[in-house]
């Protein structure tokens, strides 16, 4: 690779660090009860409300309806997932650094990867936390779940529940963008 699709994907490589700092997805949920709005940001090692008190009043909400409690302890994913960018970041500087396109080819199809399995984990986790209700919970309706969407935003109940990428997701693409123009660049020459 020439020296510019070099930079370009080191470049890329370390916008992966942005996802140390800002949170990749956004849960928000609208309700009479809620005018203003509660939601929660995912980070790639942490759970936190869009303000402060917005988890604990989550949590309030679901113990109601009989879903779980929200807890950054129940998801192991966070444990393992700022390893999994490290890797990518080093994995990516050491693509521009060697100028092999193979590794950047390698390095952008482990990005997509990684893209749809936490994709399909978050959507497991969402169908498991919509669908196994504490049958003793203070309010019932039957054949009623709560999973919450994947991506847009769905009804239910009273509550508009929306689910978006956020910043760190614009980290992500653009360094898949940066990656993909490196190999181009270097295919023109």
């Amino acid at each position: 690779m020439n020296w510019k699709s070099r930079i370009l994907m080191g470049v890329g490589a370390l916008m992966l660090i942005g996802l140390y700092f800002q949170p990749f997805w956004t849960i928000s949920m609208t309700a009479p009860q809620y005018p203003e709005g509660i939601g929660m940001y995912i980070h790639i090692d942490d759970v936190t409300g869009h303000n402060r008190h917005d988890l604990q009043s989550i949590n309030t909400l679901n113990r109601y309806i009989g879903m779980s409690e929200i807890h950054k302890e129940d998801f192991p994913e966070f444990v393992v997932m700022p390893w999994i960018i490290g890797f990518m970041i080093l994995f990516g500087l050491l693509a521009a650094a060697t100028g092999s396109v193979k590794l950047v080819l390698t390095w952008i199809g482990l990005m997509i990867l990684l893209g749809i399995v936490g994709l399909v984990d978050f959507y497991m986790w969402g169908h498991d936390y919509g669908h196994n209700l504490n049958p003793d919970a203070p309010i019932k309706v039957p054949g009623m779940s709560y999973q919450p969407p994947l991506l847009g935003c769905k009804q239910l109940l009273n509550i508009n529940a929306c689910s978006w990428p956020y910043i760190g997701s614009i980290y992500i693409g653009l360094s898949m963008v940066f990656a993909a123009g490196a190999v181009w660049i270097n295919k023109k020459r």
